[in-house]
């Protein structure tokens, strides 16, 4: 039996009659032989009048008397019982970020999840930038985040567990993730953003641990090529899937993303790009997401109304 470390925090919003939960669950990675912490935002009652989620746990549980009620699990993970099923929204950290960032830049991710009714997924890539590294065998996060967390995940939360119920956004180097990963995986995704996106990475040969990750760029430049969002494109097709993304008129990454704008217009591929006032900064993404969040809610709602 697999061991699992769970942490359930008690939220930090309260809505009147209603609360969303935040776990912090560890999942194991055969392929990288990697624990990897992730934290999953579940909105804890449902606006139609459904249950409260039941966790079933299939070991004894030792409550601490501390605030944040720290549990260990050992053994198989909680599951969520109800007959309500939720949408899920991947957020992906940037380089240098963990699983725990997007609730930093975005405190109040746990009113928002209750707010929209969704499920909100943040696991931590270290500086992986959420690709299979060709140098870097325990760095094999394309495969981890379209195989074994959505797999698992849509185990033990009460997911739309198809590409109707699923969508996928990052900040910086989470961008490059979030749209690489739609784009080669658009059976799994939906729906796809990025803010302050790495969308082509060969403008920055030297930074954020990307010779590690991909060789150098002098030697490597198939790796490279085949590795950045921009050389996506021809993957998919008008249609194929909703894409939203931003960046702030003073960042670093705005010419690559306006690069993308323009790719994407060439192949006819519908999407929304907008530049608004500001930087790379934790302010920018806090900002953005809510626009992100309601791209996704349009998303969503299409799907169940078809």
């Amino acid at each position: 039996m697999k061991r699992l470390l769970i942490f359930l925090f008690s939220a930090a919003v309260t809505l009147t009659a209603s609360a969303s939960r935040v776990d912090t669950v560890v999942i194991h990675s055969d392929v990288m032989n990697r624990d990897i912490p992730v934290v999953v935002i579940v909105p804890t009652a449902c606006a139609d009048g459904c249950k409260n989620y039941v966790y079933r746990l299939d070991e004894t549980v030792d409550m601490s008397k501390k605030k944040k009620h720290k549990v260990k699990v050992k053994g198989q993970s909680p599951t969520v019982v109800t007959d309500k099923r939720f949408p899920v929204v991947y957020m992906l950290h940037g380089a240098y970020g963990n699983h725990k960032s997007w609730l930093e830049i975005k405190p109040d991710l746990p009113r928002l999840a209750d707010e929209k009714q969704m499920i909100f997924v943040t696991p931590y890539a270290l500086n992986s930038w959420y690709i299979d590294s060709p140098k870097m065998p325990d760095f094999q996060y394309e495969t981890f985040m379209t195989e074994k967390l959505i797999s698992y995940v849509d185990k033990n939360y009460p997911t739309i567990a198809s590409r109707k119920g699923r969508a996928i956004t990052g900040l910086s180097m989470g961008g490059h993730g979030a749209l690489f990963l739609a784009m080669r995986h658009k059976d799994l995704y939906g729906a796809a953003g990025a803010m302050s996106g790495g969308v082509d990475i060969r403008p920055f040969p030297l930074n954020w641990n990307l010779p590690d990750v991909l060789g150098e760029m002098a030697a490597n430049k198939h790796e490279w090529d085949t590795h950045t969002v921009v050389n996506q494109i021809d993957r998919i097709n008008d249609g194929d899937l909703w894409i939203t993304f931003d960046c702030g008129e003073d960042d670093f990454f705005l010419e690559v993303n306006k690069d993308l704008h323009k790719r994407l217009l060439g192949k006819g591929i519908k999407h929304d790009f907008t530049m608004r006032p500001g930087g790379h900064t934790s302010e920018y993404w806090a900002n953005s997401i809510d626009y992100h969040l309601l791209f996704f809610e349009k998303f969503f709602k299409q799907n169940k109304d078809n």
